[in-house]
């Protein structure tokens, strides 16, 4: 069994088909969604109905919960470029698009080989919580809830990751849409111009998880910006130079 794992996808149409076209080499049995699909990039509709068309289990991240509940976004930062990019995605999404992300779950376990792999966007108790390299054994201990599953995944930070925690897998997926180059804690990060995403394998009893990058055109990412009027659109053109 194989299942490709997609996270923070932001609105990033030219990202999240580069990675659907490396996804079908690979060859997997499933797709999964890890949430923050379409804020903060330029193209939030034409994302919402390309994963659509995947008909794969999505989990709700923070930023589909902001575009559901704009009173949650001021709460989370206070940075008024990204509250507006969050507005102006809000405004291009169609009623049905709505009706799509309130389908989203906060988490969901995935049956794999002789246990089950546990998945979330920040982490299983919050959408909004940072699991880290760094992060102390015990707080994650605390941060996971005694839970039992082999793999653990989710996204959020926007830096990949994959870590060995008492004898389960801890992975972070990376960013689709907007890759970070380091864990930035809310302040202003340094976009890569690729793509990420993670598979996780499983046969006969054997367990394995990998981080994928897939390059980006960036003349194309810098064109889908620029017919746009997104807050955030030269920021991010700038980000692709």
């Amino acid at each position: 069994m194989r299942i490709a794992l997609l996270s923070d996808i932001h609105g990033n149409h030219v990202a999240l088909r580069a990675v659907l076209d490396d996804v079908r080499r690979h060859d997997v049995d499933q797709i999964v969604c890890l949430g923050d699909v379409a804020t903060l990039g330029s193209a939030p509709q034409r994302t919402i109905d390309l994963l659509g068309e995947l008909n794969c289990p999505c989990i709700m991240g923070n930023h589909d919960a902001f575009l559901l509940e704009p009173g949650l976004v001021k709460a989370y930062t206070q940075a008024a470029p990204v509250i507006d990019a969050i507005d102006w995605c809000r405004e291009e999404l169609s009623r049905e698009s709505f009706d799509y992300l309130r389908t989203f779950k906060p988490i969901a376990e995935l049956p794999l080989g002789l246990g089950s792999m546990l998945l979330y966007h920040g982490s299983p108790r919050s959408n909004v919580e940072d699991i880290l390299a760094t992060t102390p054994p015990e707080l994650l201990d605390t941060i996971l809830e005694e839970r039992q599953a082999i793999v653990m995944a989710g996204g959020h930070t926007h830096v990949q990751m994959l870590r060995q925690h008492r004898g389960r897998l801890v992975l972070n997926v990376g960013s689709v849409g907007m890759p970070f180059k380091e864990y930035v804690a809310g302040a202003r990060p340094t976009i890569l111009a690729h793509a990420e995403y993670a598979v996780v394998e499983e046969a006969s009893g054997v367990v394995g998880a990998a981080l994928y990058r897939v390059p980006l055109d960036k003349n194309a990412l810098q064109e889908s910006l620029a017919q746009t009027t997104n807050p955030l659109r030269d920021w991010l053109i700038q980000q692709y130079a």
